[in-house]
């Protein structure tokens, strides 16, 4: 049974719910996680020569790969913005911009 309270500075530590306790299973295809993003990857599908070493390293699976096996531009309402693809990449198809708000 999970109890919600109001925390507050005058909340004891008894009230306090237990940190790190995840109650239900999740996955960011639940969430659309782009609205966090402070930096955006821009991919250059001219300089990609579809080496497949991007995707796997997306922890968000924000890097869309078809039936054919070849990637496709980000799906940007599940990217954080980490960064990770564009340090893989080794035909620098993927930059990193700052995102603009």
């Amino acid at each position: 049974m999970i109890i919600i309270m109001n925390i507050n500075k005058d909340s004891t530590w008894e009230e306090l719910t237990p940190g790190g306790t995840i109650y239900d299973a999740g996955n960011a295809r639940e969430f659309k996680t782009g609205d966090w993003r402070s930096a955006k990857p821009v991919f250059n599908s001219d300089l990609c020569k579809q080496c497949g070493l991007c995707f796997p390293v997306c922890p968000d699976d924000a890097i869309p790969v078809g039936k054919d096996m070849a990637r496709g531009d980000f799906n940007y309402d599940y990217c954080k913005g980490c960064g990770v693809c564009a340090k893989v990449c080794p035909f620098k198809a993927i930059t990193m911009e700052e995102e603009e708000k």
